[in-house]
């Protein structure tokens, strides 16, 4: 039987004296990327998930009689939201498929009743996710560092990047044999090219959930994507190998995905503070709250692309106060988001907005 699930006070976080130095540090970091990027392409695009591998619109049904511990906030109550998924690779230029890299699935939730964060424009709720449970550092000043790395090769030695993603997808093939997984090596190039349809998506880090703790997981439960979780993509040949097989897939295909919520139920086995510490399932079980449908479409379709991934942004300090993000290394991406997108409104002149 699990514990009652944790609620939520404000001492659950431990807010450090030098993150306010540490984000600025980030943004010069980030705007390393950015510049570089933009000059390179003429255009300014992501900071991190700069390549989208496909644009998909749908529904999110929140589902009846939820326990009211599950029923808060965006899932308090049942009914449907239009939804955006986007799909996309953790680098922040745009590199050949061949480099392979983690997953990012973001999913902006539209028309959300409710009190909102402070800033948060719009009436959408933002959810930014990853195929793998946990994040490759403790703290954003550790992060800070992986960065710094990140930019100086940001766009230089493309041949030399994809040798080496292969080496790597080696040595992580190697430890996976004997039951360990490093995040280090999959962020750095080192993940398997796996088909993106087929991944299990989580948020990594906590967030508020009502007067409780939650980290969030989008699972795909329809035999169209389930198929795919093993699947790899020879991306050797073909630099946007991943969107065209998406597109491919999602033009015959029906997605149907879990919305799930992993309530914290111990703050010592499932800390606020520490994304690098994997919560286990058997000791606080993930529970659906909704599901998400899309139907056949074309998940590259230009004016969507257009609409979703030029001029709206996915930030998780878009959303309700129900949902407030929780931890170092979100409190530091608020900064982060923000100074992205203002970038790319400025280099592009075209306006971040939210849907209406």
């Amino acid at each position: 039987m699990t514990s009652a699930p944790v609620r939520y006070s404000p001492s659950v976080e431990d807010i450090r004296p030098d993150e306010k130095e540490t984000e600025a540090s980030l943004n010069e970091t980030f705007d390393t990327i950015l510049e570089t990027t933009a000059e390179d392409y003429g255009h300014a695009v992501r900071s991190v998930h700069a390549k989208a591998h496909g644009i998909l619109e749908g529904t999110l049904r929140v589902h009846d009689d939820l326990p009211p511990e599950l029923a808060q906030g965006l899932f308090s109550k049942p009914g449907q939201h239009k939804v955006y998924l986007r799909l996309s690779t953790n680098a922040g230029d745009i590199l050949p498929d061949a480099i392979s890299l983690p997953r990012g699935l973001a999913l902006k939730v539209l028309n959300v009743e409710g009190e909102r964060l402070p800033g948060a424009e719009g009436s959408t709720q933002d959810f930014v996710m990853v195929n793998g449970p946990v994040f490759q550092t403790k703290t954003a000043d550790q992060f800070l560092g992986n960065l710094k790395m990140l930019a100086k090769t940001t766009d230089r030695l493309e041949g030399t990047k994809t040798v080496m993603s292969s080496v790597l997808r080696g040595v992580n093939k190697a430890l996976e044999s004997v039951g360990i997984e490093s995040s280090k090596i999959q962020s750095l190039g080192g993940a398997p090219n796996v088909d993106p349809l087929g991944q299990t998506y989580f948020s990594v880090t906590p967030f508020r959930y009502g007067p409780y703790i939650a980290k969030f997981s989008v699972v795909p439960v329809s035999p169209d994507l389930t198929e795919l979780e093993s699947k790899e993509i020879d991306a050797s040949d073909r630099p946007n190998a991943i969107r065209e097989t998406v597109q491919a897939e999602m033009s015959e295909r029906m997605g149907v995905w879990e919305f799930r919520v992993q309530l914290c139920r111990d703050l010592e086995k499932q800390p606020v503070e520490d994304p690098t510490v994997e919560w286990k399932e058997d000791e606080a079980p993930f529970q659906t709250v909704a599901t998400i449908t899309a139907e056949p479409q074309d998940s590259w379709d230009a004016a969507r692309v257009q609409a979703v991934d030029e001029e709206m942004r996915f930030s998780i300090w878009t959303g309700l106060a129900a949902h407030q993000p929780l931890g170092n290394i979100n409190r530091a991406r608020r900064s982060a988001y923000q100074h992205s997108s203002e970038f790319r409104a400025r280099f592009n002149r075209c306006p971040i907005h939210e849907p209406a």
